[in-house]
């Protein structure tokens, strides 16, 4: 196992440690023939430096695997939060696309009848109908309604275009929130990879 740069998608790749072949190459080599006539004190110090050797690379994996281990966990714990993040979202978006249907079939009892203003009833009204009546002097207050449904139409009108807004917001913000998401699954796979293991000096790998 080489020691790793840190990437976009794999932070901790600088606190791997480095492989221990070279240490092994070289125990091996104390136990070979080619060392028979050296100094059996010297060849023990060497070794015994080299097992130290080891037990440093093991406990640097060791620490290194926990490492991952927590940056796996955070990175899960980001991503379900932003998967939260996006469901809320998606509650929101949906209670405001009813909210404008609501508004869009709206249908008010006075929208198909036509108002007239005063003078122009005047003009078009039949001969027989009774224009100086009571009836006829409360056209100002009809005339007065009139403008206050107009109001309240472009209110309406006015508050659905904003609504119509905030949907398009939203639709933003859960697609920012999804490739969010997506960044975070990368990362979280590319740390959940399985870590190489350096096993204890003098325990032997059980052929497979």
């Amino acid at each position: 196992m080489t020691a790793m740069s840190p990437t976009p998608h794999d932070p901790l790749g600088a606190v791997l440690p480095p492989s221990p072949d070279n240490e092994l190459d070289t125990l091996r080599e104390l136990v070979s023939s080619t060392y028979l006539n050296h100094d059996p004190s010297l060849v023990t110090i060497r070794a015994g430096a080299l097992f130290a050797r080891l037990k440093a690379l093991n406990r640097a994996a060791n620490h290194a695997t926990r490492a991952h281990k927590q940056a796996t966990a955070d990175s899960r714990q980001e991503m379900d939060h932003t998967y939260l993040g996006l469901q809320n979202l998606l509650y929101e978006k949906r209670h405001l696309e009813r909210e404008i249907d609501k508004c869009r079939q709206f249908a008010s009892v006075y929208q198909d009848i036509p108002v007239h203003a005063l003078e122009d009833f005047m003009q078009i009204a039949p001969e027989e109908a009774p224009l100086n009546s009571p009836n006829a002097k409360g056209a100002p207050q009809l005339d007065l309604k009139r403008k206050e449904l107009i109001k309240e139409k472009e209110a309406l009108l006015k508050e659905s275009k904003a609504q119509l807004a905030t949907v398009e917001n939203v639709k933003t913000h859960i697609d920012n929130l999804m490739k969010t998401a997506t960044d975070v699954r990368r990362k979280v796979n590319d740390l959940v990879q399985p870590l190489p293991t350096t096993s204890e000096p003098g325990q032997s790998t059980p052929a497979s």
